[in-house]
């Protein structure tokens, strides 16, 4: 490329790198809350998210509202509202094994929405081609 291209192309670059982001695919990540431990349970919920994250993907991690209950209780079906509404903007569901009531339900919504569901990393992985 001669010199004087050069600048031009990194301009070109930067402009594409501004202005066309790639969107991530969002990722619901269901699994069991109150089935065992709930500690246990928010931190296998975490260690997808960034497992996700390092893969691409814009994981929605329902259990960190773990946190909020803590600081303010609040009825267990406020939290699956919250829940749903994330679920319906998500572009699939991961639902990690346990039994879950409420994640068994996540799943019926996510089928009812036409919202693919996934039960592995590898699984989800290879849909997206990543």
């Amino acid at each position: 490329m001669p010199i004087w291209q050069q600048p031009l192309y990194c301009v070109f670059n930067l402009i594409q790198a501004v202005f066309y982001v790639k969107p991530m695919i969002k990722v619901f990540i269901s699994s069991p809350y109150t089935n065992g431990s709930q500690a246990e349970n928010v931190k296998v919920q975490i260690d997808m998210a960034h497992k996700l994250m390092d893969l691409g993907f814009a994981p929605f991690t329902p259990l960190l509202s773990h946190f909020l209950e803590i600081a303010k209780p609040r009825p267990y079906e406020d939290w699956l509202k919250l829940d749903i509404e994330f679920l319906k903007v998500c572009d699939c569901i991961l639902r990690l094994p346990g039994k879950s009531p409420g994640a068994d339900r996540e799943l019926k919504i996510s089928k009812d929405l036409d919202i693919p569901v996934f039960y592995s990393l590898k699984e989800l992985s290879k849909n997206y081609g990543v």
